[in-house]
C-alpha cells in the first residue's frame, strides 16, 4: 500500500455533531497505513469500501440494509445494539482509536492474509445512495461493483503535501516522548524533539511546525515563555498550533497558557481520543473547515 491508498467509508446517517467529528477523524484517518477516508455520495467512478452506520436512527438502517443487499461490504455500526445484524457494533459516544480499530479489523486480513475487500470486477460501477439529509437516492446504476481496495486518491500532490506536515514535541520526560512517537508517527507526521525551551525555540525558529506540544515544566525558561516566543512570530501565529501539555489543570493554569498564546492545553497523563482530536483539529484541513464554520 502507498500513501496515496485508502479505504473509503460510507458513512450512513448520524447528526451533525457526530458528522463533523467524524470529518475529522477521517482527515487524520487517510493519513495512515492503511488509510481511511470518508466516501463522497455521488463522486463519479468511485464506490465505498466500508459501511459506517448510525444503528439508532431507523432510516439510516432502512437506508443500510438495501444498500448491503447490493453490495455486501464489511460493515461498523455505531449504537445501542447491532440491530439483529451480526456486524460489529460499537458504543456511543465516538472514540477515535476503538473506531479506527474496528475499521481495521472489518478490512483486515484473514487467516490466509487476503483483504476481505475484493478489488471490483467492474471498476465503473457505481453504487445508488442518498445524500445527506435528503431521502432520494442519487447516481448511476443498482450494480454490485465494489471499488478497488484500497482506492488511489487522485491528487497525488496534494496527498504529498499532507504526508510532509512536522510536529515538535517539547519534553524532558522521555516515557512523554515516547508515548506521542507512538501515537503520531502512525499518522505519517515527521516528529521533532527537543528536552529543553531553548532547544525548541531553536527548532521552531527554523523549521515550520503544524503543531508544537509544550510541555508547561522544562529545565531553563518553562513552557508559557516559549509558547510566547513562538507566537511572537507572525508565521507561527497563523500555520503553527502550540499545545500545552501539563499536569496542572487548574483555571489559573489555563489562563497562563492563554495568556502565554497557546491553542490548546492537554493535561498528562495523556488521553489518545483527546490527543488525536487536538492534532487534527489544528491540520490545515481541520483550520479551513473551523473556519467556514464560524463564518456561518
Amino acid at each position: 500500500m502507498n500513501s496515496n491508498d485508502h479505504y473509503l467509508v460510507d458513512v450512513i446517517g448520524f447528526n451533525d455533531v457526530e458528522r463533523a467529528m467524524l470529518a475529522s477523524i477521517f482527515a487524520l484517518a487517510a493519513r495512515r497505513d492503511p488509510g481511511f477516508a470518508q466516501f463522497e455520495p455521488g463522486t463519479p467512478g468511485r464506490t465505498p469500501d466500508v459501511y459506517l452506520v448510525d444503528a439508532d436512527q431507523p432510516e439510516a438502517m432502512k437506508e443500510f440494509r438495501s444498500l448491503h443487499q447490493r453490495a455486501g461490504l464489511p460493515s461498523v455500526l455505531i449504537g445501542t445494539s447491532a440491530q439483529g445484524t451480526d456486524f460489529p457494533v460499537l458504543p456511543r459516544p465516538l472514540q477515535w482509536a476503538r473506531l479506527l480499530q474496528a475499521l481495521d479489523d472489518v478490512v483486515s486480513a484473514g487467516d490466509d492474509g487476503a483483504p476481505l475487500v475484493a478489488p471490483a470486477a467492474d471498476a465503473h460501477a457505481h453504487l445508488r445512495r442518498s445524500l445527506p439529509g435528503h431521502g432520494r437516492s442519487q447516481g448511476h446504476s443498482h450494480g454490485h461493483g465494489r471499488s478497488n481496495s484500497p482506492q488511489a486518491v487522485p491528487e497525488a500532490g496534494a496527498a504529498k503535501r499532507m504526508m510532509a506536515d512536522t510536529v515538535l514535541v517539547v519534553d524532558d520526560n522521555a516515557t512523554v516522548r515516547a508515548f506521542m512517537q507512538a501515537k503520531l508517527a502512525p499518522f505519517g507526521f515527521d516528529v521533532d524533539f527537543a528536552e529543553t525551551g531553548e532547544e525548541a525555540i531553536g527548532l521552531s525558529g527554523s523549521h515550520e511546525y503544524t503543531c508544537v506540544f509544550l510541555d508547561v515544566v522544562l529545565p531553563g525558561i518553562d513552557g508559557y515563555q516559549v509558547c510566547k516566543l513562538i507566537k511572537s512570530n507572525r508565521q507561527a501565529i497563523r500555520k503553527t498550533a502550540v499545545v500545552m501539555l501539563t499536569s496542572r489543570s487548574s483555571p489559573f493554569d489555563k489562563l497562563r497558557g492563554s495568556l502565554a498564546g497557546c491553542d490548546e492545553y492537554l493535561t498528562k497523563p495523556l488521553d489518545e481520543d483527546r490527543l488525536l482530536e487536538v492534532i487534527a483539529k489544528f491540520l490545515p484541513s481541520g483550520r479551513k473547515q473551523a473556519e467556514r464554520a464560524a463564518r456561518k
